[in-house]
């Protein structure tokens, strides 16, 4: 990998934008693993003078996760316990936000704005150690001692952490599968000597259950970066609900021998299973119940190492045929916790969307459910995920878009709010319609010319790019205390051909907002957080404050007072047009 690497960095990307290997490294790792563009990697690197040991921080919005990652990019195989030692200072400092950020650098510092405010939402924090070399014995031991002092420390500040050190072979599995280049078919020998197992057949299926040591658990590829679990109904949900911690307790425990008592067991299935003397080799393995179970047994795993006599029940099917398969995995499921969004997904007033979408739509499909894939034969420009819906209506019918970015906002603290009342599908698919037009203008071509903090922020800022044109409409109309129904809206600009350019103002009104609010004057030691302001109620002033100026300044733009002219005539709603906003704070 260490090759691979070094010769990706030559190129332009990274020799223009990073002055030396080792941001150049990060910035690969986050490139191509982490998967952000080429304007968040650079606004997620914050290594340079007085980074305190963090050379990038990532902000996970989906995974409710803050990534905190320290590089080194060697030529060598050995990396010595320095390093770990600075994911530690790293820690330490992190528990002192507000001393950390007065001596940090001036990234570190916006940064750290975002990590607060994360942290108000019960985001988990993710320490990644990214080497290309292998840890020294003293390494090994510092990262068992830092899992457990971690572990230790979440239970005291109910701060939940975890460390994983990425070395060159999990580089290479991360790369392949976030890349696409390889969907990796896992296999892997389980040593039969090490546990208690019985070998049998029942329904013509082959059929391996026994007490696995957890030292032989950590063992299984795939279970950090989720390859393991492609057949999963869910991916790993994090070491913050009961149940996981609970186990972390149970390994660190004096009770750690119980462990297989107090477990419900682990259910694995692959394509093909081989026994001969004492080893099972499993061909196309995936853990269809136990992705949390793992996960945790493996934030663990210098202390799972030195554990005796402490086993987890597991199955293994052989199971080819893939919709038995399936069905296995839903079934084994049950018991798994769930995002307010999944709880909701099977609500009368949700389902009842779905269906006169569907009616009106018969070319549409309403997805209501995490990882469903509509029918191969619906039109995508028709197709409405409910997650969507709700971050669509909480930007434009609320006139919150700060808040669209959560999804546990929306489908638990908001959801009677924002579902309580029956809407209409026409509505619906023109929030689809306009939002679908947004993002032809956030990609690499940017041809609205925004700003590159901007860019930075796609996860959520376009929604504030869809509240934007919400409130063109409202403010032309003098109704700024009132919201115009969508199809409305998307009528008129359709018909009058104007759809693009009311995007662009909503889009440059945006834009030009947020400069003028990074442009004022900071208090002493703070730096101004594009992500703070993006998620506070506050922008929103500042959003409404340049489109009028904008409509404003049109006449004096070459050409402007013919799109004056015609931006007028369609904008310009009736009354009954217009509808109070929905309460949502």
């Amino acid at each position: 990998m260490f090759e691979q690497i070094n010769e990706e960095i030559k190129t332009p990307y990274y020799q223009d934008n990073f002055p030396n290997n080792g941001q150049r490294f990060i910035a690969w790792y986050l490139r191509n693993v982490h998967l952000r563009d080429m304007v968040e990697t650079r606004d997620d690197i914050t290594d340079g003078a007085d980074d305190k040991q963090i050379d990038a921080i990532v902000i996970d919005d989906d995974k409710n996760t803050i990534f905190i990652l320290q590089g080194k990019f060697i030529g060598g195989t050995v990396v010595d316990a320095e390093p770990l030692r600075e994911v530690l200072s790293s820690w330490i400092q992190l528990r002192d936000l507000v001393r950390l950020q007065e001596v940090g650098n001036n990234k570190l510092k916006r940064k750290l704005s975002d990590v607060a405010r994360a942290l108000e939402d019960d985001y988990e924090i993710a320490f990644e150690l990214i080497t290309t070399g292998d840890l020294t014995a003293a390494a090994k031991n510092d990262l068992a001692t830092f899992q457990q002092q971690l572990a230790d420390l979440s239970e005291k500040d109910d701060l939940i952490c975890s460390i994983s050190v990425i070395d060159s072979d999990e580089i290479k599995r991360r790369y392949d599968l976030a890349l696409e280049k390889e969907n990796p078919s896992i296999n892997h020998v389980i040593d039969l000597s090490a546990g208690h197992f019985m070998y049998e057949t029942l329904a013509n299926t082959k059929v391996a259950i026994g007490a696995l040591p957890l030292k032989e658990c950590i063992k299984i590829p795939g279970i950090k970066d989720g390859t393991l679990f492609q057949k999963n109904v869910r991916q790993s949900l994090g070491l913050s609900n009961t149940v996981n911690k609970g186990i972390r307790q149970t390994i660190y425990s004096d009770k750690h021998k119980d462990f297989f008592f107090f477990h419900n067991g682990i259910t694995a299935i692959c394509n093909r299973m081989e026994k001969k003397d004492n080893q099972l080799k499993l061909h196309g393995l995936s853990v269809v119940n136990g992705c949390q179970s793992l996960n945790t047994i493996l934030s663990c795993s210098e202390k799972v190492k030195t554990l005796e006599d402490t086993y987890v029940l597991f199955r293994f099917y052989e199971i080819p045929q893939r919709d038995r398969a399936d069905r296995i995995s839903i079934n084994t499921n049950s018991q798994s916790a769930v995002k307010p969004r999944d709880l909701r997904s099977n609500d009368k007033r949700v389902l009842n969307i779905k269906k006169q979408f569907e009616q009106k739509y018969p070319q549409g499909y309403f997805i209501t459910k995490r990882g469903e894939v509509p029918p191969a034969d619906k039109d995508k420009s028709y197709v409405l995920d409910f997650s969507d819906l709700g971050k669509f209506l909480i930007a434009w019918h609320s006139q919150r878009p700060n808040i669209s970015y959560s999804e546990t906002k929306i489908f638990d603290k908001y959801f009677e709010q924002l579902f309580k009342r029956e809407y209409k599908p026409e509505n619906a698919q023109a929030l689809n319609f306009f939002y679908q037009e947004i993002l032809k203008t956030w990609g690499k071509e940017n041809p609205l010319g925004l700003n590159e903090t901007l860019l930075a922020m796609k996860a959520y800022a376009p929604y504030h790019h869809l509240y934007a044109v919400s409130m063109c409409f409202s403010i032309s109309n003098n109704q700024a205390e009132r919201v115009p129904f969508p199809i409305k809206c998307y009528e008129k600009a359709k018909e009058a051909g104007m759809i693009g350019e009311i995007i662009k103002i909503a889009g440059v009104s945006l834009n030009m907002a947020l400069e003028a609010a990074a442009n004022e004057p900071q208090p002493q030691n703070r730096v101004f957080s594009p992500h703070n302001w993006i998620k506070a109620k506050s922008c929103l002033a500042g959003i409404n404050g340049a489109i009028r100026n904008y409509f404003s300044m049109l006449p004096l733009m070459p050409g402007g007072q013919e799109i004056k002219n015609r931006l007028t005539t369609t904008l310009e709603l009736n009354p009954e047009d217009f509808e109070y906003r929905w309460a949502a704070d």
